[in-house]
């Protein structure tokens, strides 16, 4: 993490931290699928975001959707209605409960709406960063082998400087967590969210 951070020209942009991933009551508690390491993210990240806020940064939350079509059948992708069965209608529809980012982390400063693992891919963030002449991304969330690495490496392919949150972002297993790690490690600095809060202040 030797290159220096301009936190006016820096995001933090957390992945899927939302109520149908984290709450009880979301399509992923109503389930049974859950991890602890998954449901302590937002209190270890907020204080990153404060940081970063304090000292002009900004926070972004992109945040999984599954598009509601006619009687609010959603549109999933077959190898995700495979391997979560139980989602169906109104789950990680917009507007709705599911769908919104954690108490613990809201409101975020700009939101946007992803369809697929990475944040940047058919979305509207490019446009915000360039809009914001951002172009340092310290990244975390959920899940660490899913959105979040996709997301590092599409913003890697961009020029984009990223600084992953190593305890920042979690998987439902923790070998799959260490892992991933391991192998995004050739593409950003790993570093610990109280490590980027002492960074940043």
């Amino acid at each position: 993490m030797a290159q220096t951070i301009d936190p006016k020209r820096t995001a933090l942009l957390t992945i899927d931290l939302q109520n149908d991933f984290l709450h009880p009551e979301g399509a992923y508690g109503r389930a049974g699928q859950t991890a602890e390491a998954i449901t302590a993210l937002p209190a270890r990240i907020k204080p990153v975001v404060d940081a970063l806020r304090a000292k002009g940064g900004t926070y972004i939350s992109a945040q999984f959707t599954l598009v509601p079509g006619p009687n609010e059948e959603p549109l999933i992708a077959p190898h995700l209605k495979e391997l979560r069965p139980f989602l169906g209608k109104g789950d990680f529809a917009p507007g709705k409960f599911g769908h919104a980012l954690v108490d613990a982390l809201a409101p975020a400063d700009y939101t946007i709406e992803k369809v697929a693992y990475s944040a940047l891919y058919q979305t509207r963030l490019e446009y915000i960063l360039r809009a914001l002449e951002i172009d340092t991304l310290i990244i975390g969330g959920i899940v660490t082998n899913g959105g979040v690495a996709s997301t590092v490496r599409d913003a890697h392919l961009r020029n984009l400087h990223t600084i992953l949150l190593s305890d920042g972002c979690a998987a439902f297993k923790q070998e799959v967590h260490d892992a991933t790690l391991l192998s995004l490690a050739s593409v950003c600095p790993n570093v610990t969210c109280a490590e980027m809060v002492d960074r940043l202040t």
